[in-house]
């Protein structure tokens, strides 16, 4: 029997979503394949504080040591994979990403919000500041958010207000766009 979640993906895609909604899920559907696809060839980043503490239960060892060596183990993969993959983004926006990904002691609180949700939010954002938004969509969010756009600028996380504003202003392309904020949402 097929899982309850599928039934209730394949209900809203077959008889509930509108073409605006058949997009966002084609893209996060190319999306998941090439994160599956990644994480095979990459393998899977590990838990650096489960491993540690594994380690330090085996080893009877100080914990917090170990965490602070593996976490500065893997903050160096993170630096070398955004390097060769990302080439083209700034210091400031790698310290970011890096940040978002493997945060420090002091900010180890994660976004409010799931990626997935903040990558809808971009997309709705920037097809409205390009013009492209339907206005029954805009309208609808008015309704129910008021200044929604105010709103979903300032949820957004730094890094990703520099990716829109780079596209909006022409710096960057809509390839390049669309790669690195996939990249920032670790998506």
């Amino acid at each position: 029997m097929a899982d309850a979640g599928l039934l209730q993906a394949l209900d809203f895609i077959l008889n509930q979503s509108d073409e605006a909604s058949l997009d966002v899920l084609a893209e996060a559907v190319v999306r998941r394949r090439r994160n599956i696809t990644v994480f095979h060839a990459v393998g899977n980043i590990p838990d650096p504080a489960k491993m540690a503490k594994q380690l330090s239960a085996e080893l009877g060892g100080n914990t917090e040591k170990i965490i602070d060596g593996m976490r500065s183990s893997i903050q160096e993969m993170i630096l070398r994979i955004i390097r060769e993959n990302a080439p083209e983004l700034t210091d400031s926006q790698v310290e970011e990403l890096c940040e978002a990904w493997m945060p420090g002691k002091a900010s180890a609180q994660k976004s409010p919000l799931p990626p997935d949700i903040l990558l809808s939010m971009i997309e709705q954002f920037v097809s409205f500041s390009v013009g492209t938004m339907n206005e029954k969509v805009d309208q609808g969010l008015r309704e129910e958010m008021g200044a929604w756009t105010q709103r979903y600028w300032n949820a957004f996380p730094p890094v990703i207000r520099q990716i829109i504003t780079d596209y909006l202003k022409d710096r960057i392309t809509e390839k390049d766009y669309k790669s690195k904020v996939l990249l920032a949402l670790g998506l």
